[in-house]
C-alpha cells in the first residue's frame, strides 16, 4: 500500500494489539520520516519490542495528547528524554512497550525519522 493511500485513514497498528494509527505526513527523501496520530482504546497495549531499520539510526518522538484514565503507560529502559507528555527514544535499539489501557483512551502524535550514518 502506498504512502498516499494510507494518508488520513485509520489502520490497525503493526503489533495487532488493538491500537489504531492514522498517517498524517511522511516522506522518503531527503530524510525518511513519518507522522502518525495513534489511538489506544481501552484494552489495547503494545508488548515489548524493537523496531529494526536496514540502515541508519531510528528516532521517535511521541507527544501525548491525552493520557488514558488508567494504564497505557509507555515503558522504555533507556529513553533519550522522557516526561509525562514527551517521549524521545531510539526504537531500533531500545526495547519499548505500552501497558494495557485499563480505562479511557490514550492519544498521541508520533514522529519517527531515520538518520543516515
Amino acid at each position: 500500500m502506498s504512502m498516499l493511500s494510507k494518508l488520513f485513514r485509520w489502520q490497525r497498528g503493526r503489533q495487532q494489539t488493538g491500537y489504531d494509527k492514522m498517517l498524517l505526513a511522511g516522506m522518503y527523501w531527503p530524510v525518511k520520516f513519518d507522522l502518525y496520530l495513534l489511538k489506544f482504546p481501552q484494552g489495547s497495549e503494545i508488548p515489548p519490542h524493537t523496531d529494526k531499520v536496514q540502515s541508519g539510526k531510528h528516532y521517535r518522538l511521541n507527544i501525548v495528547l491525552q493520557q488514558a484514565k488508567a494504564g497505557g503507560e509507555f515503558v522504555c529502559a533507556t529513553p533519550i528524554y522522557c516526561s509525562a507528555s514527551i517521549k524521545l527514544f531510539r526504537p531500533d535499539i531500545c526495547e519499548h512497550a505500552v501497558t494495557k489501557v485499563l480505562e479511557g483512551n490514550r492519544y498521541l502524535l508520533s514522529i519517527g525519522w531515520v538518520r543516515r550514518d
